[in-house]
């Protein structure tokens, strides 16, 4: 599991999303067993809703060893570009692949204001953003084990 700067990000295939969403299923799962809650929608999405994702935004890949080890999505809206699903594979993270991840997000669309969300469950995603220049503007609680942080990056 070498590979740091010769990991390559580009744009997801149809044919690359069942192994995106298995990436996903795994990068997922310690969040999930940290609230104590395996319904979160990362565990729960199908096949044909992150497809859907796919045809209205973009679903980059990050690619190390031949076997995609990171991915990110983004959905524009306006000035804003709503960044989700951040992930890189358990055995491939603290390498700056989140990090390179979310600068290709915002070479992509430049000059724009980037949105996400985490769980506060999740301090080190929290410091990942913030590392990256993003502030939290909003707390919501959606349920008793469940508080999400929005966070705001604005660019110009």
């Amino acid at each position: 599991m070498g590979c740091a700067m010769d990991a390559v990000i580009s744009k997801a295939s149809r044919d690359d999303l069942a192994e995106i969403l298995q990436l996903q299923y795994s990068a997922f799962y310690t969040v999930a067993e940290s609230m104590g809650d395996f319904s979160i929608p990362p565990l729960t999405q199908t096949i044909e809703e992150l497809t859907d994702e796919y045809e209205h935004g973009l679903v980059l890949k990050l690619v190390c060893d031949d076997i995609i080890v990171g991915s990110v999505r983004a959905l524009v809206n306006g000035d804003t570009v709503y960044v989700g699903k951040l992930i890189v594979s358990p055995g491939y993270r603290h390498r700056g692949y989140g990090s390179r991840l979310l600068a290709e997000i915002e070479k992509i669309f430049p000059e724009k204001r980037y949105e996400l969300f985490t769980s506060v469950a999740s301090p080190e995603n929290i410091r990942l953003y913030e590392k990256n220049g993003y502030v939290i503007f909003d707390r919501k609680t959606v349920s008793p084990n469940l508080t999400f942080v929005y966070m705001e990056k604005i660019c110009s």
